[in-house]
């Protein structure tokens, strides 16, 4: 299962698009809300209703949690206390983890980023704490995820099926949806 949080401030096409691609590639993926409304506002004022609440879902069947980024969404994420503590769990257990735009942060503050190469929205590298930041457009370190921002977030939501699903489930898709990325 995938779990993508949404925090009030969210970046719309951060959070959808690879929610889209995942779902696609018949990969669960549920939305869900910190904000404890199951309607969070993103940051360009589009409505999405999440299918779950944070403090009503059990993770432990979560292989892979995807941080969208946005502002103030990535500043709502980061101040969410019990989300913390899932991203570190998750962490310390070999799951996977992902994080775009300026959400990568939220990782590297919690030192989940240490020894790891990992990329941002420009101007939030100094909050990659512990990594080695590169300017790719998305980075696949180990069990870590990241990318640089809405115009990547097509890559991102490729990348994440790659990872879960293999190279080719991924190619096939993307060429199915005229993708050249």
């Amino acid at each position: 299962m995938v779990y993508l949080f949404l925090a009030t401030g969210f970046e719309e096409v951060e959070a959808l698009a690879p929610v889209d691609i995942l779902r696609r590639a018949d990969i669960e993926v549920q939305l869900i809300s910190v904000t404890g409304e199951k309607v969070v506002t993103g940051s360009h004022g589009i409505a999405v209703t999440a299918d779950a609440l944070f403090e009503e879902t059990d993770f432990s069947d979560g292989e892979l949690l995807v941080l969208p980024g946005g502002m103030p969404g990535t500043l709502n994420l980061e101040a969410h206390p019990d989300l913390a503590e899932l991203l570190r769990f998750n962490f310390q257990n070999g799951k996977m983890l992902a994080a775009i735009c300026a959400a990568p942060m939220v990782l590297g503050k919690l030192g989940l980023l240490n020894g790891h190469r990992a990329t941002c929205y420009p101007s939030f590298e100094e909050f990659l704490l512990g990594a080695e930041f590169s300017e790719e457009r998305v980075v696949v370190s180990q069990n870590i995820i990241t990318s640089r921002g809405a115009g990547t977030a097509m890559e991102f939501g490729f990348a994440l099926v790659e990872k879960l699903k293999g190279e080719d489930v991924a190619k096939k898709l993307a060429v199915a949806m005229l993708c050249n990325c």
